[in-house]
């Protein structure tokens, strides 16, 4: 309740902003400057690039953007009609002819976090303005994955080729080489490279002449959370937008420049065990599941995450289509049993026990919390901080073929919902031979995630793998399960911003007042 007091609190507000005459469309000399410290690449690449479809807060978790409609004419063939009209960032036109263009480039190079790969046979042209797209078998994830096939010029894919890689894609270079509201001119986010921050600007060439609202945006992707915190709260002109410690709401209030905005969220915090080159222990189903019972996960939520959140059984967020009915059925550990009534037994089995772990500072109010649970069995953590989330990828990475080059045990990062409203988000990481994964190799859980690709959103199909994947990795204790966390962030006080639930910030939906930083 208190949250959504504060997100009430937060609408007010923007009412008032909007009865007060925000900004046309781009306001000349308009600037926005936002901290992305997880998933920079995914939480702007729409703003940059575009695909038939793009996120959308809604309940199926997407709209269409370079597509105006679609039907599924059976279970292998999916018909998409085209926007007319459309033109990429240099000018050039978007037609069913650039849409075979590229899909002739991701055949070649897909991105490999799904079964797209492997299902994708091809595009036929039917006119200029509409495409056919044929798999190999029935998959049912193809519109999530749709969101993610982004359409490059010409140039860009006779130098670049398209994405290729393990992570979600975004450009390799600036350039006027994309289809967004936002052309990038300075910098480079993708999911296994990164600046410090990159520069976007407003896209003469974009189809809706109602978007973007500002002209100019500074993505920073690397800041010393601390630093950051001083940006955006104590100083005017250095950070409008950033997601903060919820430790940190109380100078969030005190501050003159910042508005606290506060909203449910399908994001998830994925704290991997390596089974793969870590502590030979965690190979023990009874050492991974009396971690998971040692922790107190209300505590952690009321105390440590000042109850911006909600407890859950496993890894996905029970806001997920599928997971909302298996958290009826799974509870988590420490509402099965209280930590300290057996704590005893559970010392019996971690006491002596010591973990390596790797972790961005910004999780570190986390930590505070789960430190303070496992020493209370005998359970010792090392820890090795980093502010930047391509080191930690750069580990996680590389651990299922055994070349990582830090010693973990435990890793977190950000897992927040990049599949948009589906919990492949989190599903992602128990495909064991996945380059996300660091647990051993489960044929059965490979065999449910295969079930779950067939599947579709809202069928009991879907439902079933859903249960039977959770009640697999629960009983198994496959990762060390916390709270999903709210969306909590510092909003400058003449900025209009209504975050998502999941991992896409709309640049183009956002923003200022005429008393902004950059206007007055």
């Amino acid at each position: 309740m208190q949250a959504m007091r504060y997100f009430a609190g937060c609408i007010v507000l923007i009412l008032s902003l909007t009865s007060a005459s925000l900004c046309a469309r781009p306001v000349a000399g308009s600037h926005l400057k936002v901290f992305i410290p997880s998933l920079p690449y995914i939480y702007i690449s729409h703003s940059i690039n575009a695909a038939l479809l793009r996120p959308a807060n809604n309940d199926r978790g997407w709209e269409y953007d370079m597509a105006t409609s679609h039907s599924q004419i059976d279970d292998t063939t999916y018909e998409f009609t085209l926007r007319q009209g459309v033109k990429f960032q240099d000018g050039t036109p978007f037609n069913a002819d650039a849409v075979l263009l590229n899909m002739h480039y991701f055949k070649r190079q897909p991105f490999l976090f799904t079964k797209i790969d492997k299902v994708f046979d091809h595009a036929e042209k039917i006119d200029d303005y509409t495409v056919r797209f044929h798999l190999t078998e029935k998959y049912g994830q193809f519109l999530n994955d749709a969101i993610w096939i982004q359409f490059y010029t010409r140039t860009y894919l006779e130098k670049f080729g398209w994405n290729g890689k393990a992570t979600c894609p975004n450009l390799a270079e600036p350039g006027p080489y994309g289809l967004g509201p936002y052309i990038l001119k300075e910098g480079y986010i993708e999911g296994d490279r990164q600046t410090p921050s990159a520069v976007l600007e407003a896209n003469p060439n974009y189809w809706n002449p109602e978007y973007p609202k500002i002209d100019k945006v500074t993505v920073y992707t690397e800041l010393d959370s601390k630093i950051a915190m001083e940006m955006a709260l104590d100083k005017e002109g250095e950070l409008d937008i950033m997601p903060i410690p919820v430790s940190e709401k109380d100078r969030v209030f005190n501050s003159r420049y910042a508005k606290l905005v506060t909203a449910p969220s399908t994001d998830n915090v994925a704290i991997h065990f390596n089974m793969r080159t870590g502590n030979p222990r965690l190979l023990n189903r009874e050492v991974r599941v009396a971690l998971n019972r040692a922790i107190d996960q209300r505590k952690l939520l009321d105390k440590y995450y000042d109850g911006e959140g909600q407890i859950k059984p496993t890894l996905a967020a029970p806001l997920f289509p599928g997971v909302r009915n298996v958290v009826d059925q799974l509870t988590p550990y420490s509402e099965v049993q209280d930590p300290a009534a057996i704590r005893a037994e559970l010392k019996s089995i971690l006491s002596g026990l010591t973990l390596n772990v790797y972790t961005q500072d910004r999780f570190m109010y986390i930590w505070k919390g789960i430190d303070r649970d496992l020493r209370k069995v005998g359970v010792k953590l090392n820890f090795n901080i980093t502010s930047s989330e391509k080191d930690v990828f750069g580990q996680l990475l590389t651990t299922n073929a055994k070349k990582n080059t830090r010693d973990w045990d435990l890793l977190v990062w950000g897992d927040d919902d990049w599949y948009y409203n589906h919990p492949w988000s989190a599903f992602l990481v128990y495909r064991t031979h996945n380059y996300w994964s660091t647990l051993a190799p489960d044929p059965d859980l490979d065999d449910h995630i295969d079930d779950m690709f067939k599947a579709s959103v809202g069928t009991p199909e879907f439902d079933a793998v859903t249960l039977e994947i959770m009640q697999h990795v629960y009983d198994r204790g496959y990762m060390l399960f916390v709270p999903t966390p709210n969306k909590v962030l510092a909003v400058n006080q003449e900025v209009q911003y209504q975050p998502y639930r999941m991992a896409n910030m709309p640049l183009w939906e956002i923003e200022v007042s005429p008393k902004h930083w950059s206007l007055r």
